[in-house]
């Protein structure tokens, strides 16, 4: 007993009322985000959105996730960007105004907008607000739900004085489906909304729908308030079949069959393999229309397509056309990502001979030193030494078994090395053979186009370079793939090892040293021209030296040892380190007597002189000081360059490191001094210093004993301090003129490093080289085809594209995944220009006489590509208007025919199409017009009006329909507003 009495042992059971549901937090965090955002309060005030506001516009949108219990939610907030200027006079706010929406839903001036939000196009908002399930949940579908969530946000607007109207998405995302509700002082509107996948028999025509409109309204007044309607038709054309897309097929004969010339290599295709616009809508609109003056209804309309006073055309182009352009881009590309090389695409037998001239650049050389019968010169012929060099390559195998076609191989070859076809005689070899057009260069260098170059790091568009991208391109495309571009690889390489072995200079390349601005396989060409023209320098010295001795000399024994292989240089027959610049055989001046007196400086022959040094004389005598002849510094291309850097880095910051870069980089300065020292004898460093580096020899006027004032001199700091390079180097260096030196560049050495390093790419590496020249041609061929089509909008992004591909070349690693996205964007101009190519065919541009009608339909069809939708001026009545007319009749009567049938049939020719289109212009009624128009495949009716709710003494509050009647949907959405303060 005493235990039931204690009352601890008694249990109270506490239920705590305050605590929130989940419900409570919700709805709490919906006002919190309305709250961020700045949503509360009065919206109106702003100015109305101006006609075609909503497409020209700029529609931003903001989100949130929200949670109901473990449900996620996304608030989105959807709202037009307007500038206007705030005047209190013009836009004051009323306390009791309509909200923003409701002045939406009578607005008129953007009614069907062709791209926009689903909701804006139902209820011409211009803000609203949008809870959507979140990415992985369920969809919304039990009624208990929807009304959990309406009441939700109902409560969420009343408690926030938010009037921006307020959507859910219920029922599955495909089907769109919203209910909503938006609230002011004292007024509100719900939005609802059905949709059936047909459409009800009754309601199939604009009556049925104002019965369901006023039936809904259900308003008392009599007579009812004025409806406005704006009704749009939409018709789709699909049949091209008496316009066919004017793309003119590629001439296959030309390409496989006969005779393959430099005009076919040397361009490259463009345009699609298939029409590119699938279809033609054309929307007929009645903008402002009331009950009383249209009747459509299921026995009769009113609603002819030719009397629609709106038009409005949009085109709907092929997802992915394949265009030839396109095409051959992309599988040239695929071949930069290949891993297989040479010989595993063609197999060791084929290669074997390559690989012993090429594998070892020793090898090469002792070959270059073998002996060899004498030719006569008549048979040293470009065209007869290919044909011979490539014949290793047939040994073993059939000809069919080749991988690219014989005549196409000798086609390429002439495309590429054109001057091939003319016979040379070792006379005058030099001007027999054709380089870059230099002549013209400087005209076109002032193009822009000839200087892309630059900006994408390839090569000019006359090199041969370029050509052979060309080449591998077509060849990659049309004759064999990868096997065939390998085999053209190996035929190119062989064609480079004959002209260095025959001293013929490669055509089609600028003179000079390397151009570091173009690509890599560039600059090797061009170190490989510089190495023969080094090469033909020296043996033409040589024969000149030859000739001139073969008239007081009596022995031949030398003059015939020097003439057995007329194509080599006196200096290929060794291949040791030690070659000189010019190898002289009266090396006996170079004895002892000489060599203390050289080093001295002292010798008394000058040498190598060049002339003069502007009245400047040597420091220790009255001799002149002359500026010698000098070796030209060795060329280099980029990746020489790269590797030099590369060592020297390494050498470290250690004295001994930099003592040992600084010698490495004077090799050029060495020369300079033996040169300067044979020029002038008697010299002294100071002599040097004045010519080579002027800023290193410090000059001051001084007065001496007797009162005059003299100038003297003296070597800079740096020069005075001890190790200094540029003494060392004058001390041991001997008085040698430039011709006798050891030389700078070794040709013979570069030029087998450069033959080596083609020999051993793999078809990856060197298409990988080639693709900057491919780009480069292909954005020229788009800018070529872009001004026969004069669309502005392609000409702008073809500026963006070549601002993205200097970035993209430039970088010395290409990404292969961004070159894939730079190629896709070069395949959607070519199928824009195709696009345009195909819509001008279609409406006849440069077919009429009429010069005003011709410049109105370019404008049309320019517009047609860049805006999603464009208005026919004078609708069917104008030029445009006329001519989609008469595609609609030409289809309409191929439709009245079995598919056989319509075959046979020809295009309808001109004196027809104008009689009908006479005829239905003289039609005021329906029937006989419409015939030329299949079925609607979409009809929009917009009901708006003014009515009290739900009382006959409330306000007058918007009330709107929208219908959407196709052939497997029926959609409406409703906006209906009621008086909360007087009902």
């Amino acid at each position: 007993m005493a235990g039931d009495s204690d009352p601890e042992s008694e249990v109270f059971e506490i239920t705590d009322f305050t605590t929130a549901s989940e419900w409570e937090r919700f709805v709490s965090r919906t006002e919190e985000v309305l709250n961020d955002w700045k949503l509360i309060g009065n919206s109106s005030g702003k100015p109305s959105p101006e006609k075609g506001e909503y497409t020209s516009g700029t529609w931003e949108e903001r989100s949130q996730d929200i949670n109901f219990a473990d449900f996620r939610f996304s608030i989105t907030h959807h709202f037009l960007q307007q500038e206007y200027v705030e005047d209190e006079g013009k836009y004051k706010t009323e306390e009791d105004a309509f909200p923003l929406a409701m002045e939406d839903l009578l607005c008129m001036n953007n009614d069907f907008p062709p791209r926009a939000h689903c909701l804006v196009r139902w209820y011409g908002f211009r803000e609203f607000l949008v809870i959507s399930p979140g990415a992985n949940c369920e969809a919304i579908i039990s009624e208990s739900k929807c009304n959990l969530l309406l009441s939700s946000i109902s409560i969420s607007l009343a408690n926030s004085g938010c009037q921006v109207p307020m959507f859910v998405q219920i029922q599955q995302r495909w089907r769109r489906m919203f209910a909503g509700e938006c609230q002011g002082p004292g007024v509100r509107t719900d939005f609802e909304m059905v949709h059936l996948r047909k459409v009800p028999s009754q309601y199939n025509h604009l009556s049925g729908l104002l019965d369901i409109f006023k039936s809904k309204m259900g308003c008392t007044l009599s007579p009812l308030p004025p409806i406005n309607i704006a009704i749009r038709f939409t018709y789709v054309l699909q049949d091209w079949q008496q316009y066919s897309w004017p793309q003119q097929p590629p001439d296959f004969d030309t390409i496989f069959g006969g005779e393959v010339g430099g005009v076919e290599f040397g361009k490259l295709p463009f345009g699609a393999c298939e029409e590119p616009i699938s279809e033609l809508h054309l929307a007929t609109t009645w903008p402002h229309l009331t009950e009383g003056i249209v009747v459509d209804n299921d026995v009769y309309s009113d609603l002819d397509p030719l009397q629609a006073p709106h038009w409005s055309v949009r085109v709907r182009a092929v997802e992915n056309p394949q265009c030839l352009l396109g095409d051959f881009l992309m599988e040239f590309f695929k071949l930069c990502c290949t891993k297989e090389s040479t010989e595993d695409i063609l197999g060791r037998g084929l290669t074997d001979e390559e690989g012993k001239d090429t594998g070892d650049i020793s090898s090469a050389l002792s070959k270059l030193t073998e002996p060899a019968a004498a030719a006569p010169i008549s048979k040293l012929s470009v065209s007869n030494m290919v044909h011979n060099a490539r014949k290793h390559i047939r040994r073993h195998r059939h000809i069919d078994e080749s991988p690219l076609n014989t005549d196409v191989l000798n086609s390429i070859l002439l495309y590429l090395f054109p001057d091939a076809a003319v016979e040379k005689s070792s006379e005058n070899p030099r001007n027999k053979v054709p380089q870059s057009s230099t002549g013209d260069k400087t005209n076109q260098e002032k193009d822009s186009d000839y200087n892309l170059y630059i900006q994408l790091k390839s090569a000019p568009s006359d090199s041969l370079t370029y050509r052979l991208a060309l080449c591998m391109s077509l060849v990659n495309f049309y004759h064999g793939g990868l096997r065939a571009v390998a085999h053209l690889w190996q035929e190119f390489v062989l064609e480079l090892r004959y002209r260095w072995e025959n001293n013929y200079l490669i055509y089609g390349l600028p003179a000079g040293p390397p151009d570091l601005r173009c690509c890599l396989l560039f600059q090797k060409l061009q170190m490989l021209n510089c190495c023969i023209e080094r090469k033909r320098a020296r043996d033409e010295a040589q024969k000149m030296k030859d000739g001139g001795k073969e008239s007081t000399r009596a022995s031949t024994a030398s003059t015939s040892t020097r003439e057995v292989s007329p194509g080599k240089s006196w200096d290929s027959w060794s291949d040791s380190d030690d070659e000189f610049f010019e190898c002289l055989s009266d090396q006996g001046e170079m004895d002892g007597s000489h060599t203390e007196g050289e080093k001295n400086g002292s010798k008394t022959k000058p040498d190598g002189r060049l002339h003069p040094s502007n009245n400047m004389t040597l420091l220790n005598s009255t001799e002149p000081l002359y500026i010698p002849i000098t070796q030209e510094p060795a060329p280099m291309t980029e990746d020489l360059l790269e590797e030099q850097s590369e060592v020297l880095a390494k050498l470290g910051t250690s004295a001994e490191g930099a003592h040992l870069r600084a010698r490495m980089q004077s090799a050029c300065l060495l020369s300079d001094m033996e040169s300067f020292k044979a020029a002038n004898p008697g010299c002294v460093l100071e002599d040097f210093v004045r010519w080579y580096s002027p800023r290193d020899y410090v000059e001051e006027e001084v007065v001496d004993e007797k009162g005059n004032v003299v100038v003297t001199g003296e070597l800079s700091a740096r020069m005075k301090i001890p190790g200094n390079m540029w003494v060392e180097a004058w001390e041991t260096t001997r008085a040698i003129p430039a011709r006798r030196q050891r030389r700078l560049f070794d040709d013979t050495k570069e030029a087998e490093k450069v033959l080596h390093y083609l020999a051993v790419q793999k078809p990856a590496d060197f298409t990988l080289h080639l693709l900057p020249c491919l780009l480069h041609a292909a954005i020229l061929k788009l800018k070529e085809e872009e001004s026969f089509e004069d669309i502005p909008s392609v000409k702008k992004v073809i500026q963006q594209t070549l601002s993205q591909a200097s970035k993209l070349l430039h970088h010395p690693n290409h990404d292969y995944k961004t070159l894939e996205e730079f190629i896709n964007q070069l395949m959607t101009i070519e199928t824009v220009i195709t696009q345009a190519r195909s819509l001008k065919a279609k409406f006849g541009i440069g077919e009429g006489d009429n010069w005003n009608e011709t410049e109105e339909l370019k404008t049309f069809v320019s517009t047609l590509l860049e805006e999603p939708e464009v208005t026919v001026l004078g609708a069917g009545q104008g030029p445009a208007g006329s001519i989609i007319h008469r595609l609609f009749v030409n289809s309409q009567r191929l439709a009245d025919f079995t598919s056989d049938e319509s075959a046979l049939l020809s295009p309808l020719d001109e004196d027809l199409a104008h009689a009908v289109k006479s005829e239905d212009r003289s039609q005021s009624g329906g029937s006989s017009s419409m015939s030329a128009f299949p079925s609607p495949a979409g009809r929009e009716f917009l009901l708006r009006t003014c009515v009290p709710q739900p009382a006959p003494y409330s306000k007058a509050l918007p009330q709107r329909l929208f219908c959407v009647l196709m052939k497997e949907e029926f959609r409406l959405a409703g906006a209906f507003s009621s008086d909360t303060s007087f009902f």
